[in-house]
């Protein structure tokens, strides 16, 4: 990695004048952020960060006479071209020609591994990671929650992978309940078989809301509790039934996710764990951590000093697994399942930030339980998106949100006048317009909410999805132009102006901008470098 050579090479200077070995320095010195108005140094060095003792209290004109002192005390040599003193920073400036060469030269060889390679990496070890992300509801509304999950979800996947690591993409299903009584009835009443076969989601909830309308019938609840029962008892007639909600369902949700880039090692979900939950409540019991209320609740005691001022509740009067954000016996039973069977070194959940009061639960019984791997458990959280409707109102389905992006691209790119005639313009509208989506969705915090624009989303001009798409389609257009054969002299004194400088400069970053990104988890890092590019 370019920028490795040169981090290493300020360090082995600095390490001379601190006294302090190189590796030590490496993590100190940072890319300085490029800046199209006026000319910034390559590197930084924070005189914070390598100060014992240092702290916020601590002046920050002291901090800047000893920047001063530092600098004073570096010479420039066949790398560092130009030395400065900066607001408690040390700046370096790399030789021009040099940096050309290098960064262009570690490209070409690099590829699309460029920045993965870095030695900020060298000592984040490979791990295997297990990622549970989208996880709708059968038979129940694919909301923006699940699309937000489905997205973030991949994004964390996809960059552990091109890390290097091995990852396990799960999806774990709503696939269980009393509402699946509920559809049962349903479908005897208002089902088909033809349109469950060719539409599955679409067919469920429709039966869904016509037998929620019917729901206050009490013979109607008495059915559906009748059919749920038979169910967990695995009667063969209502499980061939659910088996094939499940099926159909799947099967149509692999070919929506495949529009969107999207694949899962494995489909888990409630269903596959309501036996182990129960041995769940049983290894609870056993180790005196399930209490019962007067009401017969079971509850885990939570409280540092034991006095019940926060507890998570796991089972119901009636013996059966409580339903609260989600059930917490049932994913207790999945976390230990899947360490047994996969023995990952991390577990991240990544669902909308009203579930987090409940992951923070489970991770802690785990850890009551005895399983010191839940502090490598993770739930990455994300805020609320208001406001994505399609024009006949509101989003029901995933597949909803992809037929809406395609239409109102396609109807852009018709009345823009610098569209060229495409060979598949339908495919070409929904790739761009879902890298507007993606883009408009991971510009900010994961965390915080936003209000959805489609207009914002798919504006060709500014910092936009579409604008980074029609970016690389000019870039392959030249590249095709002009040739893509391997480079092997390039003739680095074309490449001094400040606008060459500042790509050459930020492309230096990259591999920071990588690290950032894996350590946190948010793809704005990531985002807002390729629209700065």
């Amino acid at each position: 990695m370019a920028a490795c050579s040169f981090r290493r090479s300020i360090a082995s200077q600095l390490s001379k004048v601190l006294d302090l070995p190189p590796e030590n320095l490496i993590k100190s010195i940072s890319a300085v952020p490029v800046s199209k108005k006026r000319h910034v140094a390559d590197f930084q060095l924070s005189i914070a960060s390598v100060t014992e003792g240092s702290s916020s209290d601590c002046l920050a004109q002291d901090l800047n006479l000893q920047a001063q002192k530092l600098a004073e005390r570096l010479k420039c040599d066949a790398v560092v071209s130009e030395i400065s003193a900066g607001p408690g920073t040390v700046n370096f400036t790399i030789n021009r020609e040099l940096l050309a060469r290098t960064v262009l030269q570690q490209v070409l060889k690099d590829g699309s591994e460029y920045g993965v390679k870095s030695e900020l990496f060298s000592t984040v070890p490979r791990q295997k990671a297990v990622i549970e992300f989208s996880s709708p509801n059968i038979a129940k509304k694919f909301h923006i929650g699940h699309l937000r999950s489905t997205i973030v979800g991949n994004f964390i996947a996809n960059l552990k992978v091109a890390l290097g690591h091995e990852v396990i993409r799960i999806n774990y299903l709503g696939d269980w309940g009393m509402q699946f009584g509920l559809l049962a009835v349903g479908f005897q009443r208002f089902g088909n078989k033809d349109k469950l076969k060719s539409s599955p989601l679409q067919h469920l909830f429709e039966v869904y809301v016509q037998i929620n309308k019917a729901a206050e019938d009490e013979n109607t609840k008495k059915l559906a509790k009748d059919f749920f029962r038979k169910l967990e008892e695995h009667d063969e007639q209502p499980l061939s039934l659910w088996k094939q909600f499940r099926d159909f369902s799947i099967e149509e949700y692999i070919r929506i996710y495949k529009r969107l880039g999207v694949h899962f090692d494995e489909y888990s979900g409630e269903s596959f764990y309501q036996e182990k939950s129960q041995e769940v409540l049983k290894m609870l019991e056993d180790k005196g951590l399930l209490q019962k209320t007067v009401k017969g609740t079971g509850i885990v005691d939570l409280s540092e000093k034991k006095d019940l001022s926060s507890f998570s509740t796991v089972m119901r009067s009636d013996g059966t697994s409580l339903y609260i954000t989600r059930q917490v016996s049932p994913d207790l039973a999945a976390a230990i399942d899947r360490m047994n069977k996969h023995s990952w070194d991390t577990m991240i959940y990544v669902t909308d930030k009203s579930q987090s009061n409940h992951f923070q639960h489970l991770f802690q019984i785990l850890k009551l339980m005895g399983y010191d791997w839940a502090e490598r458990c993770q739930h990455v959280s994300f805020g609320l998106v208001q406001g994505m409707k399609t024009r006949r109102g509101e989003v029901i389905f995933l597949e909803d949100v992809l037929n809406e992006v395609r239409s109102r691209m396609l109807q852009n790119m018709a009345s823009a006048k610098t569209t060229k005639e495409i060979e598949d313009p339908m495919e070409t509208a929904e790739k761009v317009g879902l890298a507007a989506l993606i883009i408009q969705d991971f510009r900010g915090l994961l965390s915080s909410d936003y209000q959805f624009s489609w207009d914002r989303a798919l504006q060709s001009h500014g910092d936009t999805g579409v604008f980074l798409q029609y970016t690389h389609a000019r870039l392959h257009s030249l590249e095709q132009m002009h040739g893509n054969e391997q480079l092997t002299d390039v003739n680095v004194a074309c490449l001094q102006e400040p606008s060459a400088i500042s790509v050459l400069q930020h492309l230096l970053r990259y591999d920071e901008v990588l690290y950032r990104s894996s350590q946190d988890l948010q793809p704005k890092h990531i985002v807002s470098y390729l629209l700065t590019l």
